[in-house]
C-alpha cells in the first residue's frame, strides 16, 4: 500500500475540535464532515486539498475529545496519509478503527514543509519527500493493521472475515 499526495502542514496540539468543529457534530455523515474538516484552523483545506493529499503535523495531533468523527471526516476529505511526530492515543486508534493510514515519525515532522509532495509506503514504513529528495524511515504497519485499512476500517475488516 502507498499514498502520494500533496501536503498541507500543521504544527503542536491539533485538537479534534479543529479538524472537526463540535457544531458538526449532529452529522456522521463523512462526506458532509469532510466539507467542513480543518475549517477552524484552515479556512483554504477543503477548497484545496485533493483525493490522496497528505496532512503532516508536529506533536500531539489528535488530542481532545475522542471523537470517531475527526479521522472520518479527514479520511473523507480525500486524505491518504497523517503524518505526525506524534499522536493522541484515542486518534491513533480511531483512525485505526476507520481506516485513515497514519504514521509517527518525528524526522518526517520536522523535514516536510506545505506543498511538498511526498510518497509513502505503508509496508516499509518509507516515508520520500519528492520535492525535496530526502527519505525518512517511519513505522511500517503491521500486516493485521494493513489489513484493516484494506478494507477501510475495522467493522468492514471484521465482517469479510
Amino acid at each position: 500500500m502507498k499514498a502520494d499526495g500533496i501536503v498541507f502542514r500543521y504544527g503542536d496540539n491539533v485538537d479534534t475540535d479543529v479538524i472537526i468543529p463540535a457544531r458538526y457534530l449532529n452529522s456522521s455523515d463523512p462526506a458532509e464532515l469532510a466539507t467542513h474538516c480543518m475549517e477552524d484552523i484552515d479556512q483554504d483545506f477543503v477548497k484545496k486539498v485533493q483525493k490522496g493529499d497528505i496532512i503532516v503535523a508536529d506533536k500531539n495531533f489528535g488530542c481532545g475529545s475522542s471523537r470517531e468523527h475527526a479521522p472520518i471526516a479527514i479520511k473523507a476529505a480525500g486524505v491518504s496519509c497523517v503524518i505526525a511526530e506524534t499522536f493522541a492515543r484515542i486518534f491513533y486508534r480511531n483512525a485505526i478503527n476507520i481506516g485513515l493510514p497514519i504514521i509517527e515519525c518525528p524526522e518526517a515532522s520536522r523535514g516536510i514543509e506545505a506543498g511538498d509532495r511526498v510518497e509513502v509506503d505503508f509496508d516499509s514504513g518509507m516515508i520520500y519527500n519528492r520535492t525535496r529528495g530526502t527519505q525518512f524511515k517511519g513505522q511500517a504497519f503491521p500486516e493485521f493493521m494493513q489489513k484493516i485499512i484494506a478494507a477501510e476500517g475495522l467493522i468492514n475488516y471484521i465482517n469479510n472475515k
